[in-house]
């Protein structure tokens, strides 16, 4: 009995030690994570041979578009002649990153800097620049106060070393030769030594672990090799899942990753390396947008560029990141140190929160008349525009916790324009919010047609179609809807000019996949978007797996053209829909747009991940 009682104190005391550990090890995480969390903006940086050709990046010869001989050729065409480290941070730090990640080595095995590693193929010994490209430009961001971090390929599909090739060819077994393999880890992790000792990382991005196990890889090895020379180190979760954050690739996530420290890695066309030929560049303005996106979902973005060979950045590159600049600039209170914002149900839209979580942050997205936030339980003190001292807001907040922001005189943004709005206390918002239902004798007698047309779109977006069975018409003709002396007739004829989106519709799409109110039709071929005031750019669309058969201006007729981004054929995320709206064909009140899908409606819910092929 006392040896039983013996093992069930010692059992406690070991738990109870286990949990003072995982603690310490959290707070020890949370800190180390810190910076990363607040940085929200860095930049990736594609820079190697490939950009002789402007070809793929490694892929290219793996994947047999060019002979590996031909692919190596490049390297007598990397002069960096024009290289200027110096500029590269200045520019990267007046977009407003906080951090800057350099392709150290892709899976072509070609080394920027002087690597000594075991039959290394390196930048200043085997190309035409003849120097080191990695040390000046590490030490230009440590000279301006960002941080570095440096991408390292695990793979290297050039070393005699390694078992892989190319897609058809492979060296040998591993399970066969395993000491040949040992001398491969030996390699790689002897590159890692190098770039620790030389550059000091804050955060080091491995690439390519799906080609082999984290055993194989001998990942926790390698990660303690690394902690040896930072013990704050952060690592991306490329190291079979030994890393610190998630790092979704090109496909904006629908919904937050779980993990609280992540990073989206975007390209501003469809190449991450320098090719010439793709032009199908983002506009700034959807960069912009990408970034509220991402900071409005708690994570990091890290935007990418690729210089050219002799190491200057494409002029279109350098616009994107100067309007970044610009936008970063002006609302850095809203976009640094903070974080996740607010539930789509009490917003409809995107937003954060400081992390003193008393000022809200709406990034809005077009110009409009007001806004409004369902389920606020805490009266706000004070509202502002940032950037604009001139604007007036004005609040509104009923007994059903509904607080309504109405703007005047406002310079909005050309990109996205951000309402701060200040608490004394944290603000309480309520999950389970019961909305006042609007019934249809004060929607169609409300003065401004602009608020009822905002709540029918609402309404409906919940499932509640208060025009159902009420004598509306599936073309807005003869409709025998309630009229009153006080019924607005601007409002019956906004309602008999949209019909076919609020005939029989049913609830809109769920969180993440539009930023504003949708209905879908009974039938679910056919989304239909509300569209409020006038919106900077192209209206963005994520996750619809669908093909989109037709686009048009609902109750207008005018076909509208899209383009999708970032949809890799070979993969199921989707790519992000932008579509253009003429400014001429706004509905003063709400514009609706219509949406026919080729088949009902097919939503994307899995998770975004890393490219593992590259066809």
């Amino acid at each position: 009995m006392r040896n039983k009682l013996m093992k069930a104190v010692f059992l406690g005391l070991t738990l109870s030690a286990y949990h003072i550990d995982a603690q310490t090890q959290s707070v020890d995480n949370n800190k180390k994570m810190e910076w990363f969390k607040n940085a929200k903006l860095g930049v990736f940086i594609h820079w190697g041979i490939y950009s002789v050709n402007g070809i793929s990046e490694s892929w290219s010869f793996f994947n047999n578009y060019v002979n590996y001989e031909n692919y190596m050729k490049q390297l007598n065409g990397f002069s960096a002649s024009h290289y200027q480290p110096d500029q590269w941070a200045k520019l990267i730090k007046e977009s407003g990153a906080k951090y800057a990640v350099l392709t150290t080595k892709h899976h072509d095995g070609v080394s920027l800097w002087n690597s000594k590693a075991d039959k290394a193929i390196n930048i200043p010994d085997n190309a035409l620049a003849k120097k080191d490209v990695v040390s000046p430009f590490v030490s230009s961001l440590k000279a301006s106060g960002l941080k570095t971090g440096l991408y390292f390929s695990l793979p290297d599909w050039s070393h005699p070393y390694y078992d892989i090739n190319t897609r058809t060819k492979k060296r040998y077994d591993i399970k066969k030769d395993p000491k040949r393999w040992q001398n491969f880890t030996a390699y790689y992790q002897t590159q890692l030594q190098e770039l620790s000792i030389q550059y000091a990382p804050d955060l080091l991005w491995f690439d390519g672990d799906w080609e082999h196990t984290s055993e194989e890889w001998n990942a926790p090895q390698t990660l303690g090799i690394l902690k040896k020379y930072n013990p704050n180190i952060i690592i991306n979760s490329r190291l079979n899942n030994h890393g610190d954050y998630d790092t979704p690739e090109q496909g904006i996530p629908v919904t937050p990753p779980q993990n609280p420290y992540w990073e989206l890695c975007y390209t501003m066309n469809d190449s991450w390396g320098y090719q010439p030929n793709d032009n199908n560049y983002k506009t700034p303005n959807m960069i912009v947008r990408t970034l509220a996106d991402v900071i409005s979902m708690g994570g990091n973005l890290l935007l990418d560029i690729g210089p050219k060979s002799d190491g200057t950045i494409p002029e279109q590159q350098v616009d994107i990141l100067k309007n970044l600049g610009r936008w970063t600039f002006k609302h850095k209170d809203a976009i640094y140190e903070t974080d996740r914002g607010i539930p789509f149900e009490n917003y409809r839209g995107k937003s954060s929160l400081s992390t003193s979580k008393k000022s809200l942050f709406l990034y809005l997205e077009e110009a409009k008349n007001f806004t409004k936030i369902y389920g606020l339980e805490t009266k706000p003190s004070a509202v502002r525009i940032i950037g604009d001292d001139k604007a007036i807001v004005n609040m509104d907040y009923n007994n059903e916790k509904t607080l309504t922001l109405n703007f005047s005189a406002v310079k909005y943004d050309k990109d996205v324009t951000v309402v701060e709005i200040i608490f004394d206390t944290q603000p309480v918002f309520f999950k389970d919010i019961k909305q006042k239902k609007h019934s249809l004798s004060e929607v169609l007698e409300n003065k401004s047609t602009l608020f009822s047309a905002y709540d029918i779109a609402n309404e409906l977006h919940h499932g509640n179609n208060i025009l159902t069975n009420v004598g509306l018409t599936s073309d807005g003709l003869d409709m025998k809807l309630p009229k009153t002396t006080k019924s607005n007739p601007e409002t019956f004829n906004w309602i008999s000019k949209h019909a076919e989106a609020l005939f029989e519709t049913e609830m809109g799409l769920p969180e993440g996949y539009y930023s504003g109110m949708s209905a879908i039709s009974k039938d679910k071929q056919t989304i239909f978007l509300f569209v409020e005031g006038t919106p900077t750019g192209p209206i963005a669309l994520k996750g619809i797996k669908n093909g989109i058969a037709r686009i048009r201006v609902t109750g207008e007729g005018t076909l509208l053209n899209h383009r999708i981004y970032n949809k890799l054929y070979w993969s199921e995320t989707p790519g992000i829909v932008y579509i253009d709206i003429p400014t001429d064909k706004l509905d003063k009140n709400m514009t609706v747009i219509s949406i026919l899908l080729d088949k009902p409606l097919d939503l994307y819910k899995g998770k975004v991940g890393a490219i593992e092929s590259n066809l």
